[in-house]
């Protein structure tokens, strides 16, 4: 007897079944976001090469490991996060605000870290590459995907965003942070805050204010993001945009 076409495996993963796979990618996150009740997420994007102060600390060390202060530094701000996030159910009950992550190393597992030491939950959204880039051990496995198709795991970063944190990081760093700003500088996304933790860091490595001076970018989209050097800091910068937000509007539909 031949399998079902749903079931057939050379099938889904030919070229005629491209569009089964891309729905997938979308209704399955979608599916397990609702049956969680996952409303509203801060995505914390860095480099997945920082490694942890224990893994710093090491007889032969490498140039990244004087980076080790923003892993640990994000993982107290998603500490931090994930304990407010509790508070604020108290107020929005029907809200209920997540840490995201890629679910990678690096940055990424100091986001899942901090909230699993916070006692929470937190997303992790994977993507399968080519050097096989596995979910860290800080992740929930029921709210960990798999993504093979770039543009969806994007549009699930985006989809239940209610602010962005950017630590230092690389091509993949800059290539979210650059995207979420251009979705609300046109529009496509409602404005939230988005930050960059760092400093010293995203101001010798970009140069912004020569952009507007440029007229590259207006003046205005200076004012898309803030700046950021200690975990207190950035919590209390979402705290001052989220809160009001949070409880004067009804969600995200996803």
């Amino acid at each position: 007897m031949n399998d079902f076409a749903f079931e057939n495996q050379s099938f889904l993963w030919g070229n005629e079944a491209g569009p089964i796979r891309i729905l997938s990618e979308y209704l399955h996150p979608k599916a397990e976001f609702n049956e969680h009740g996952i409303t509203d997420t801060i995505v914390v994007f860095g480099s997945a090469r920082i490694p942890s102060k224990e893994k710093s600390q090491t007889k032969n060390p490498s140039p990244l490991e004087g980076l080790s202060q923003y892993y640990e530094e994000a993982r107290e701000f998603s500490r931090l996060i994930s304990e407010w996030a509790e508070v604020l159910k108290l107020d929005t009950p029907n809200r209920n605000l997540l840490i995201c992550t890629g679910g990678g190393p690096g940055i990424m597992e100091a986001g899942n870290r901090g909230a699993k030491e916070a006692g929470a939950k937190s997303v992790a959204l994977n993507i399968v590459l080519p050097h096989e880039q596995h979910p860290n051990p800080y992740v929930n496995k029921e709210l960990t995907f798999e993504f093979h198709y770039f543009f969806m795991r994007k549009l699930w970063f985006m989809k239940t965003c209610r602010g962005m944190i950017a630590f230092p990081g690389g091509f993949g760093t800059f290539d979210e942070l650059f995207e979420t700003l251009t979705l609300v500088q046109t529009g496509k996304k409602s404005r939230i805050p988005i930050l960059l933790y760092g400093t010293k860091f995203w101001t010798e490595v970009i140069n912004f204010k020569k952009l507007a001076e440029m007229k590259l970018i207006s003046e205005e989209d200076l004012h898309l993001f803030g700046f950021a050097d200690s975990p207190v800091e950035a919590l209390r910068f979402f705290q001052e945009k989220i809160r009001f937000e949070l409880t004067h509007s009804e969600g995200t539909k996803t």
